[in-house]
């Protein structure tokens, strides 16, 4: 005895940002895969509006870039292997729909077996094993969960992906800068220093005397 009145959509867009950032990553070399909950076809919309499925991948015949967790059950170790192998023809990254918290977790575990260092981005209770077995994880500061916040090393207080690229690039200055301070130091105090050693242990004469 219900009635019908009317339909409603509910939509979460990425930020504007995030297109960008994901291109930034790709410039980087610094992988981006998704790995969602939701619906398959939402997770393709969002995956082609951020650039991380090109829509002439998606229109390719027999190509099915989303990965559900039926699917993902009936994967061995090695064809997750080779799915989470990085790709050299430029094909797209897979895209993980309906995972549930052990998916998450096997996807993660698997890549830090391959050498990958990982980092996991979640805000929810079924993103924190996830979390906890990334080598970095990063909760939602808005949005994320109060066990997320707790088990997430790195906690992002505006929930924008566009943050973390920010972050990495400012990361690796701040290592470039450190790596040329310490050869510059290795390259004009060692050679002050050695000569001043050699007189001390081998009785060497002085390089540098008083006039």
């Amino acid at each position: 005895d219900l009635t019908f009145l009317g339909l409603i959509a509910m939509m979460d867009p990425p930020h504007r940002e995030v297109p960008e950032a994901v291109a930034k990553c790709r410039q980087a070399g610094v992988r981006v895969i998704m790995i969602t909950g939701d619906h398959p076809l939402t997770a393709l919309a969002i995956a082609r509006k951020i650039g991380l499925v090109p829509d002439r991948a998606a229109q390719l015949s027999g190509f099915v870039p989303v990965i559900e967790g039926s699917q993902f059950d009936r994967m061995s170790e090695e064809q997750l292997r080779q799915l989470l192998t990085p790709s050299r023809s430029g094909e797209p990254e897979p895209v993980f729909a309906r995972m549930a918290p052990r998916h998450k977790m096997r996807i993660v575990s698997t890549l830090k077996e391959m050498g990958e260092v990982v980092a996991v981005t979640g805000d929810g209770v079924n993103d924190a094993p996830a979390l906890k077995k990334a080598d970095i994880g990063v909760a939602m500061g808005v949005a994320g969960t109060d066990v997320a916040k707790e088990i997430a090393d790195i906690i992002l207080l505006d929930d924008n992906f566009a943050t973390i690229v920010s972050a990495i690039e400012e990361g690796r200055t701040v290592y470039d800068n450190i790596r040329r301070f310490s050869t510059y130091i290795l390259a004009s105090n060692v050679p002050e220093v050695v000569p001043y050693l050699g007189y001390g242990f081998f009785g060497l004469p002085l390089a540098l005397t008083i006039p």
